[in-house]
């Protein structure tokens, strides 16, 4: 199953997708958020079988959320492409590189993205996110990880370079939370939608080719990754984990940062297409 959240900030619509058809999700669940995601695909599942969701009226012509409301957390997994960490100047990692990003840094796929003020050097990452759907602490194996998985969805893992590697401090997450640092979605696509250990992540700036990958080539696998997290921190139903992003970013002095105008699309095999465009801050005195 795919699900998404339509309309404006703060009043997105939960929706089912099924095929071009978007039924709405409201006599089953408030919002797509970790309560649904523990407990409530499944009455979603059932009551699509039984023809029980009405299609949303003008569905097309709606603002597209994040496909999952705001996490209690976001994760992020550093270098988990070998090709990435060697772009950056790094070896691969041979432990896990965790950071966070503030989660009210999740914004829908295609909503504009404020460049910060003073920034000179805001990246894009193409990543698969996971969604957590159980909660998930000291697992016993990689293997008990996908239990715990309630579906995968494409994100854009922002950061300002300099604040994250230059300014930091050590701390990357300075470098991750600027407003709007994660577009999420179009959709959130349960385990059984994709091949998520092996699909295809592209990135594109103003039509440009830019990444080009597969999840199949990540250090850390979606599986190894649940569990290393579980025994540090208790993964909650509806955190998202943002898995690492591959070679071809702006860090690789091969590309110029963004600036106001540029336009950044990202796609992963089965999980939909995002587009965002850049535009300066106007946050002087924003409360």
């Amino acid at each position: 199953m795919r699900f998404a959240r339509l309309g404006p900030v703060g009043a997105e619509i939960p929706v089912l997708l099924d095929g071009d058809r978007a039924l709405d999700l409201r006599a089953v669940t408030t919002d797509i958020d970790g309560a649904f995601l523990r407990d409530g695909v499944a009455r979603a599942a059932a009551a699509f079988a039984a023809g029980d969701l009405p299609e949303l009226d003008e569905a097309s012509t709606l603002r597209v959320g994040a496909p999952i409301a705001r996490p209690s957390a976001v994760y992020c997994i550093g270098m988990n492409y070998a090709a990435h960490a060697a772009e950056s100047g790094s070896e691969p990692p041979s432990t896990l590189v965790m950071f966070m990003k503030s989660p009210n840094t999740v914004v829908g796929p295609n909503d504009d993205v404020e460049i910060p003020p003073g920034s000179v050097k805001t990246d894009w990452e193409v990543e698969l996110g996971i969604v957590i759907g159980r909660r998930a602490s000291y697992l016993a194996s990689p293997a008990d990880a996908r239990a715990h998985i309630a579906g995968f969805v494409l994100a854009n893992d922002l950061s300002e370079r300099t604040w994250q590697l230059e300014a930091s401090g050590g701390q990357w997450s300075k470098g991750k939370s600027a407003p709007g640092f994660c577009p999420t979605g179009p959709w959130l696509a349960t385990p059984d939608e994709l091949d998520a250990d092996d699909t295809g992540l592209r990135s594109f700036v103003n039509g440009e080719p830019r990444q080009d990958s597969r999840t199949a080539d990540l250090i850390f696998a979606i599986d190894v990754i649940v569990h290393e997290l579980s025994q540090v921190l208790a993964l909650e139903p509806g955190d998202l984990v943002l898995t690492g992003t591959p070679q071809g970013v702006a860090l690789s002095g091969r590309y110029p940062y963004l600036r106001p105008g540029d336009v950044v699309e990202l796609e992963i095999d089965g999980l939909g297409r995002q587009r965002q465009t850049y535009v300066a801050t106007s946050a002087a005195g924003r409360e």
